[in-house]
């Protein structure tokens, strides 16, 4: 019984130091920052669902879309969505995948699609702090969230890889503070793994 006692106290005092850990270093503050940030947008967004919905059904529209174009039509439109803020839900288009002759085959396309998307989101974020306006902005106003930024960029990017959020601003984001490019190819890849498994639970419903 003592190891038992042992190893439950030893996990409680790990635990203990990671908190006080990520207290001191700011973390807690990061995440509460990002996600106060956030939440107008996401209200925005929301709300001009709701709004549109009042005169079409935002969901009936988007997937009458991916029937009207064609395959290459459909894949463009998505690769261009999960780069530019990646506002359109990629549940539509993995549904869309499920009706086609190879679904698993045009789902790896579309995985690998999202996954490019958040590469190229990246250096428009790096682009974007080659402008003046942006660069000084983030230097002088935005220094101490840009700080922890780089600190806790990759669990931006797993966030942003695995919740429903887009994509492609996390990995804006983590190009707007320069965190490593490596990295976010390497974290980006949960980005696939989400895909598929929601491919999976969709085509088990279709």
């Amino acid at each position: 019984m003592k190891p038992t006692r042992s190893r439950s106290h030893s996990d409680k005092s790990r635990i203990q130091l990671l908190h006080n850990y990520y207290s001191y270093t700011g973390f807690y503050d990061f995440i509460w920052i990002a996600i106060k940030n956030a939440f107008p947008y996401v209200v925005g967004f929301i709300a001009a669902v709701i709004t549109a919905n009042q005169f079409i059904d935002v969901n009936v529209t988007l997937a009458n879309l991916t029937e009207l174009l064609p395959v290459y039509g459909v894949l463009g439109f998505f690769f261009i969505s999960e780069t530019l803020l990646g506002l359109v839900p990629p549940e539509i288009f993995i549904a869309w995948s499920g009706k086609m002759p190879t679904p698993w085959r045009f789902l790896s396309i579309l995985a690998f699609l999202s996954y490019s998307g958040g590469l190229v989101a990246y250096w428009l974020g790096k682009l974007f702090t080659t402008m003046p306006a942006v660069h000084n902005y983030l230097e002088v106003k935005m220094a101490k969230q840009l700080r922890n930024s780089k600190k806790w960029g990759g669990i931006v990017i797993v966030i942003g890889a695995l919740l429903p959020v887009p994509f492609a601003v996390s990995c804006m984001t983590a190009g707007i503070i320069k965190f490593p490019f490596k990295s976010v190819m390497y974290y980006g890849l949960l980005r696939i793994l989400r895909i598929l498994a929601y491919g999976f639970v969709i085509f088990s419903v279709l």
